[in-house]
């Protein structure tokens, strides 16, 4: 049964990717927002809403262990996009290469992948060399500066985010059922299907994990391991699975600013949320899963300013990275 529900919430994380990234599109398209910001910014914050309501929640619940959840939920989601997200992205454009005009060259934005790449290295290095746990006179006003930090990120990204997704681009809205109006649909139809899509892909998310930890309890595996490697896995599901999507289109803009997006947000509102009201004190696991992810980000900004492309050896030196972390979480349980 719990495989059933495992596979179910695949399912409907699928669906609501499939229902998200159309819509996304048309409310890109209908607010003059270039390719690179529809990405970066409303892909990205949308579908960075479940690991960031994980911390808040630990947070609030305010139980024993848990601002370890909250800590871990914090930097294991950039890391996670620095690393499998990227690779997974590489992955994908080497296996659609057929279909794809660009082939597996990445036809993307490249100021503003590099803009969020290099903020985003910025940022979670910051985070990191804070891990020492500051006090609260120090961490407050590091916290609202890492807030900050993202709403001028917003405004530069916004500001510079390329060109308008073309009309003839765009697929139908699936919850557009009138013909005469699928050239220019109703504003209230493409949200109410983004925020359909988006519902499914957290509600989708929450029921993977909880079906992960039943089927640990169930195999005997130690299931805050389980939850160290494959929780986070499934909160960031809606980024690699919206991804796929563009990248089998050839929306590179799209898949890349999506996870490069991401990494921008949670390298800085979710970390100043961290500040602001837990103790960053950061233990070996955290401290490695910044390493790891700091290596991931400078290898993707790499391949994309001398290359344009995700090589093998850089998609490979992805799924390295992460394995990496896996085998030490495992050893060190």
């Amino acid at each position: 049964m719990d495989a059933v529900l495992l596979l179910g919430s695949f399912a409907v994380v699928l669906s609501g990717a499939l229902l998200f990234t159309g819509a996304i599109e048309w409310l890109g398209h209908r607010l003059g927002l270039g390719e690179g910001a529809v990405g970066s910014f409303l892909a990205a914050v949308g579908t960075a809403t479940p690991e960031t309501l994980i911390a808040i929640v630990a947070l609030l619940e305010a139980g024993e262990g848990s601002e370890g959840v909250a800590i871990g939920a914090i930097v294991g989601a950039p890391f996670l996009l620095a690393t499998l997200a990227m690779g997974l992205v590489g992955l994908f454009a080497h296996l659609y290469r057929g279909r794809r005009e660009q082939g597996v060259r990445l036809a993307a934005h490249g100021p503003t992948l590099e803009r969020d790449l290099l903020f985003f290295l910025a940022c979670f290095a910051a985070a990191g060399a804070l891990g020492w746990g500051p006090p609260a006179a120090l961490r407050i006003p590091l916290g609202v500066v890492f807030v900050i930090a993202y709403a001028l990120y917003v405004r530069r990204t916004l500001r510079g985010g390329g060109e308008v997704q073309g009309r003839e681009s765009l697929q139908p809205l699936l919850f557009e059922r009138r013909p005469e109006r699928r050239e220019d649909p109703a504003l209230g139809i493409f949200v109410l299907q983004l925020l359909v899509g988006l519902g499914a892909m957290v509600g989708g998310a929450h029921l993977f994990v909880e079906a992960l930890l039943e089927i640990a309890a169930g195999l005997g595996v130690d299931a805050l391991v389980l939850a160290l490697i494959l929780a986070p896995l499934a909160t960031e599901l809606p980024e690699k699975v919206n991804s796929f999507f563009w990248v089998r289109e050839g929306k590179d803009a799209l898949a890349l600013g999506n996870v490069s997006g991401a990494m921008a947000f949670q390298s800085t509102v979710p970390v100043g949320i961290g500040l602001l009201f837990t103790d960053w004190s950061l233990d070996g696991k955290a401290l490695l899963s910044i390493g790891l992810g700091l290596a991931g980000g400078l290898l993707a900004y790499l391949s994309l300013h001398r290359g344009g492309r995700f090589t093998p050896p850089a998609v490979a030196g992805w799924f390295a990275l992460y394995a990496g972390f896996i085998v030490a979480v495992v050893l060190s349980a």
